[in-house]
């Protein structure tokens, strides 16, 4: 089976995190996620963020660092997530893909339903 490399933006503003709902019709729909998506085979992981980031919410990406790697075999699908933590960047982040989005605080983010590769990374931000 492929692994699908997903780039994966935790975008940051002091004790809040931008996340957003996942549309219906997706693999994992209805959940909510950390923006990002697919590196296409020509970009870096870098690049691929910069590029999901700009289309997905109107953000322009001035830094960002290596938070995780996950792997994760959902049966019908296995993903590799390359998280970047995202704290610089221009621009007000809001959804360009009609999908709900919002800020929540790092200590709320287990009150909503994520994909199951995506618990490391909330374990990871209420611990830190």
């Amino acid at each position: 089976m492929k692994v699908v490399e997903v780039a994966v933006g935790v975008i940051k503003r002091a004790d809040k995190i931008y996340i957003s709902k996942r549309a219906d019709t997706l693999h994992q729909g209805g959940l909510w996620e950390f923006p990002g998506g697919k590196r296409e085979q020509q970009e870096s992981i870098e690049q691929a963020l910069c590029r999901e980031l700009l289309e997905e919410v109107n953000i322009t990406v001035l830094e960002q660092q290596a938070l995780m790697v996950i792997e994760h075999d959902y049966g019908d699908k296995k993903v590799k997530l390359d998280v970047r933590l995202v704290e610089q960047f221009l621009g007000e982040p809001s959804p360009q893909e009609n999908q709900l989005a919002q800020w929540v605080n790092i200590d709320e983010l287990n009150n909503y339903e994520f994909p199951q590769a995506n618990l490391p990374i909330i374990e990871h931000l209420m611990k830190n």
